[in-house]
């Protein structure tokens, strides 16, 4: 039975760390891999698509279901999902069954939270959880998952380890990828510690969107922008840039993004305290703009120190919007609209996130190496500005 003293946001919390650990490293290994088994930049660009193209066909599917479905049924489908994933990609070679498989599995290029479970572990954290306390909870959540992605950044170093005592490159990822998919697995057993749905409820039943649907469909469009924007820069085309224009080794990448994991985490608390300063919107833009001015410059950067330097500003500051943006999405829908407006705005998220990639990967292909990061930094300034036009005076119940 699930222990009574412990909340059921605390199992989503372990889960969410599990799960990023386990994207950070896979998001820096990736690529890795790809170029390993002799493919382009290009095709890395495509599988990176493939995967987020079909992470937003699941949370889609997720939208359509989740209103007559408990969430933890779906989290726990999720969870398996992620381990058959780990397993398909550790035992595969060719490109297009790799490709196929990034398409129907849960595998994230972007170390984030462009994920099928994102929009359930939301309505799951937002029912569970009081208005004064949102933020906080949401804050605390990002900064579970942060610190374990920053772990997991490290963790990418591992197949140099393996290699050294005489495994071959390739074989080691492979573990990483079986690594992954037993991550998914005790994921799936936090799940199942989450109570379910009492059936007797009918005001927790999670309902479509209605009079929200406005505020919603305006959230998801800018949402979007920002998304396509991230894709020119989703971390496993980061470390490409990294890996090819300075030569890191995988041991320097992964304490590199170890230092960039725990500088997003620090963020986190940082944002929900400043949030009740300022409130959430100023708190997402104000922040987001020097992130993006930082990734442009670092675009720009003639030397590997300084280029090193601003993606540590940038990851200082580009994450404080994630638990303030879930947080604002929450506070201005109805309680029962949270899981369909969790959904909808990932939805659009996902498939913007999804063109990008692929995008860049030409231009890596065409040597444009800076302009993906310089096209990200423009996209993401417009989406702030937009934002705080638009939604500066809609303010979530807190700050009324």
């Amino acid at each position: 039975m699930t222990a009574t003293w412990i909340k059921p946001t605390t199992y989503v919390f372990a889960a969410r760390a599990l799960r990023d650990f386990a994207d950070a490293f896979i998001a820096i290994l990736l690529p890795v891999y790809l170029l390993g088994l002799g493919f382009s930049p290009l095709q890395v660009g495509v599988v990176a698509t493939a995967s987020l193209f079909g992470s937003a066909l699941l949370t889609i599917g997720v939208g359509l279901i989740g209103v007559r479905l408990d969430l933890r049924s779906l989290l726990l489908v999720a969870a398996g999902w992620m381990a058959a994933s780990g397993v398909a990609m550790s035992v595969a070679n060719d490109y297009l069954p790799l490709l196929a498989i990034a398409f129907v599995g849960t595998m994230n290029p972007s170390a984030g939270s462009v994920s099928v479970f994102v929009p359930l572990e939301h309505a799951v954290l937002a029912r569970d959880t009081p208005d004064r306390e949102r933020t906080s909870t949401f804050a605390r959540y990002s900064l579970a998952g942060a610190l374990a992605g920053a772990l997991g950044g490290l963790a990418a170093a591992t197949p140099d380890v393996i290699t050294s005592l005489g495994l071959e490159q390739l074989s080691a990822i492979k573990l990483m990828f079986a690594l992954y998919a037993a991550l998914g697995l005790l994921g799936g057993l936090l799940y199942a510690r989450i109570p379910p749905r009492p059936a007797t409820h009918e005001l927790e039943r999670p309902a479509p969107l209605g009079p929200s649907r406005s505020i919603v469909i305006r959230l998801a469009a800018l949402f979007s922008l920002d998304a396509f924007a991230g894709g020119f820069a989703v971390q496993s085309l980061l470390a490409l840039w990294l890996f090819e224009r300075f030569d890191l080794s995988l041991s320097q990448a992964g304490v590199f993004f170890f230092g960039t994991g725990v500088l997003s985490a620090i963020s986190f608390p940082v944002a929900a305290r400043l949030s009740r300063r300022i409130g959430l919107i100023n708190t997402m833009v104000f922040t987001h703009i020097p992130s993006s001015v930082a990734l442009a410059l670092a675009a720009l950067a003639p030397s590997l120190p300084l280029v090193l330097a601003l993606l540590l500003v940038r990851a200082a500051l580009s994450q404080m919007d994630v638990p303030t943006r879930s947080s604002y999405v929450m506070a201005v829908v109805t309680e029962a609209e949270r899981a369909a407006a969790a959904s909808f705005t990932s939805v659009p998220r996902s498939l913007a996130a999804a063109a990008s990639p692929a995008l860049a990967g030409a231009l890596f292909a065409a040597s444009y190496r800076a302009w993906p990061f310089l096209i990200c930094a423009a996209l993401k300034i417009t989406y702030d500005l937009l934002l705080l036009v638009q939604f500066r005076h809609l303010k979530p119940p807190e700050e009324t």
